[in-house]
């Protein structure tokens, strides 16, 4: 008769090592709080509900942060905004947004339809193409300080060039249902539009041609994503 085998010692379970799970790199973006071009990303970056990490770039003071080596060595041309998600790094607002849009496709900025996509890239460089630079703060700075122009001849400059540009773009503006630019939903040319709307204020442009610009700025700024994200609610605008 086959004698029973020796009970085998119980083995204690194989502890697993825990799963480390990679986090998401951070974004974080370079900008100013008064900056139009910074004020677009920032607004897209709340439409899509995404964090951020903000560092401020004082444009200004003590001749402009932007001009110090350990920001140029970040962006070459020394202007804001600038996105980093992780080691990535993107300048250039448009393209940012448009990352944006590729990290968190809801909403969209850009539609995915060819001509709509086409129509909202054309109006959001209307302004941030032909407008915005020929009034950037670099601009305005050399007219004076280089050319000799007094704030009232800057003004009369920001003014003409803002004009000729508001009047192309109310008229481009598509015959839509909806609050929006393009329709029912926010895209790049709301994006672009808002900020450049609080520039002609600052310059006392006249806005009272541009009905259509007026009532899409007037939507915007009842959505938190605009609202909340304007230049004066910044943390560095007191700075």
């Amino acid at each position: 008769m086959t004698e029973p085998a020796p009970p085998q010692p119980q083995q204690a379970p194989v502890q697993q090592a825990p799963v480390q799970r990679a986090q998401a790199p951070t974004l974080r973006l370079y900008g100013y709080w008064r900056s139009s071009s910074s004020w677009r990303v920032r607004i897209a970056l709340a439409l899509k509900g995404l964090d951020y990490e903000a560092r401020p770039v004082h444009l200004v003071r003590e001749g402009g942060e932007q001009h110090r080596p350990e920001y140029r060595a970040r962006n070459p041309q020394a202007l804001v905004p600038l996105l980093e998600h992780g080691e990535f790094r993107l300048q250039q607002s448009l393209a940012i947004c448009e990352y944006l849009d590729s990290l968190a496709p809801t909403p969209a900025l850009v539609p995915h339809a060819p001509q709509a996509a086409a129509q909202v890239r054309a109006l959001a460089q209307q302004i941030a193409c032909e407008i915005q630079p020929l009034n950037n703060l670099r601009v305005l700075q050399q007219l004076g300080s280089r050319f000799g122009a007094g704030r009232e001849q800057i003004a009369d400059w920001y003014r003409y060039w803002l004009t000729l540009g508001f009047d192309a773009l109310e008229a481009a503006l598509p015959a839509v249902d909806g609050p929006y630019a393009c329709g029912s939903d926010p895209t790049l040319v709301d994006v672009c539009l808002v900020p450049q709307m609080y520039n002609a204020r600052r310059y006392e442009a006249d806005l009272s041609p541009y009905p259509r610009l007026r009532a899409i700025e007037a939507h915007c700024l009842r959505q938190p994503a605009f609202a909340d994200t304007a230049p004066e609610a910044q943390p560095d605008a007191a700075a």
